[in-house]
């Protein structure tokens, strides 16, 4: 992966004034040894992909089984069965052959491909990596049928376990800087995909209509309320807090498997991305956020109607805006840093979870107006404080209310807060990595030597290199990149 994170690889999104879809531009396509997919993911689902072409496929077609067959893995801890590791390593092999038929000159990075492979298979890759060097520039990592490959291959690089500041190439006689020769490498035209109405598709089906979780989110809810139906059936007036509390607990636990998978959910589906196997992963991470807030929203709207049915006095709409954005106050933070962030899945958690843990002790939900002088004024940044302002039962307790008028618009911006502060943190890491993207193409531009001329004449042929559209060597004069908005890959 260091070809295509440390040189010119990145996705630059343009959309046509005309095509109501956008084009998405790929400067590498990666595959790792071990990759990721969604393992709910049925691969006949999977867009513009004819899985016929797989060399076992013929078995589930005569099981008939072929239309339900998923990739299978495991994802957030739990297992789905479907294809096996090696199974998955053909079948996104034989994707990217497709994805890049009607293409040339390409730069394609597979790592491991044999890996996981039975020799049956083996045929099978060796006569696509013969297809697609024809027409692109295939960098392959390997261990595995070393020799096989090398009477293949049009340049062989060797890499020391021991030392891996240098490289040899071919038969040179002196050893090669690993920097500079992975920038002579990074070579190739950007891979155009053209999203359509079946990427869209893709995401209902793999994400709504065949994904048990949600399924388990519904049961699990169901459950938990039913439960809480009938422990606070006919409560007082008097006992509105309580009911509040508990209801605000229950909903928060309803969602929140869901949003503790985000972050596998972002890893598998950002490889996938890098395998091409859909358009984009600022779309699919728009339409998981909008999936998300859905669920809020409809946990919040079932919170706001069994509270009713056990307590009077709550019955106001304005108390359903205070449940779906006190809740929203506690949840936003786990989607933020579970979908836009790199963050690990322990990191994602605590952090994520911190708004929880601190409105307990500092929103006065438990004990209002009480707290040492200077941390409990910490009670205003806490959207469940102006909730607990409006509530009856409690608010002539409540230190420091607002005037009632201004109140809910307090609480909106109360519960905002956190993605305001992620939005701020997430400008500057923003101007930061700009920074350290103009560094690092200043070093690679004082790369450009004549021994770097030579390093990609050699690799690849001063012919070949003037035949791409996407100039950034010095064989062109310049080293240039393309423009436009990037996500990184």
């Amino acid at each position: 992966m260091t070809l295509c994170q440390n040189t010119h690889a990145h996705i630059v999104i343009r959309r046509s004034n005309h095509d109501p879809f956008p084009l998405y531009h790929y400067q590498c396509t990666y595959i790792r040894q071990y990759h990721n997919m969604r393992p709910y993911i049925v691969v006949t689902a999977i867009p513009n992909f004819d899985p016929t072409k797989l060399p076992y496929w013929d078995i589930y077609e005569k099981e008939g089984k072929a239309s339900k067959i998923k990739v299978g893995g495991t994802m957030a801890g739990e297992f789905t069965a479907g294809l096996s590791g090696g199974q998955r390593k053909l079948m996104l092999f034989e994707l990217i052959c497709q994805r890049v038929a009607d293409q040339s000159e390409l730069l394609i990075v597979l790592d491991e491909p044999f890996a996981g492979v039975t020799d049956d298979f083996v045929p099978f890759l060796t006569g696509r990596l013969e297809e697609l060097r024809q027409k692109h520039n295939i960098l392959l990592v390997t261990n595995d049928h070393v020799a096989k490959l090398t009477a293949m291959a049009d340049n062989i690089i060797t890499v020391s376990a021991i030392d891996r500041t240098t490289i040899q190439l071919n038969d040179r006689a002196t050893m090669v800087n690993r920097e500079k020769a992975i920038h002579a490498l990074s070579v190739g035209d950007e891979y155009i995909y053209a999203a359509s109405s079946a990427d869209l598709k893709f995401f209902f089906d793999v994400e709504i209509a065949s994904n048990g979780s949600l399924l388990g989110i519904g049961i699990f809810t169901t459950f938990s309320f039913s439960l809480f139906i009938a422990t606070f059936w006919d409560s007082q007036e008097e006992s509105q807090a309580l009911v509040l509390v508990a209801g605000g607990i229950i909903a928060f636990f309803c969602i929140n498997p869901y949003l503790l998978s985000l972050v596998e959910w972002r890893n598998a589906m950002s490889e996938e991305a890098e395998a091409l196997v859909h358009a984009s992963k600022g779309v699919n991470k728009t339409l998981k956020t909008l999936l998300t807030i859905l669920l809020v929203f409809t946990i919040s709207l079932i919170q706001y109607g069994v509270t009713n049915a056990c307590v009077s006095g709550l019955s106001e709409i304005k108390f359903w805006f205070a449940m779906l954005f006190d809740s929203s106050s506690l949840t936003f933070p786990l989607i933020c840093l579970g979908l836009f962030t790199r963050l690990p899945f322990q990191a994602a958690q605590i952090l994520g979870s911190l708004p929880f843990l601190l409105m307990i002790f500092l929103s006065t939900t438990f004990s209002p107006g009480a707290g040492i002088p200077g941390i409990k004024e910490l009670r205003y940044l806490w959207a469940r404080f102006y909730f607990w302002c409006m509530v009856p039962a409690v608010q002539d307790d409540m230190e420091g209310c607002p005037p009632s008028d201004l109140n809910m618009l307090y609480l909106i911006l109360a519960a905002l807060l956190g993605l305001f502060i992620f939005l701020f943190v997430k400008t500057i890491n923003m101007f930061r990595s700009n920074t350290k993207k103009l560094e690092t193409a200043l070093k690679r531009r004082d790369m450009v030597d004549d021994e770097f001329v030579e390093l990609q004449v050699e690799l690849y042929g001063a012919k070949a290199l003037k035949r791409l559209k996407h100039q950034m060597t010095s064989v062109h004069g310049s080293t240039s990149s393309a423009g436009g908005d990037t996500e990184e890959p």
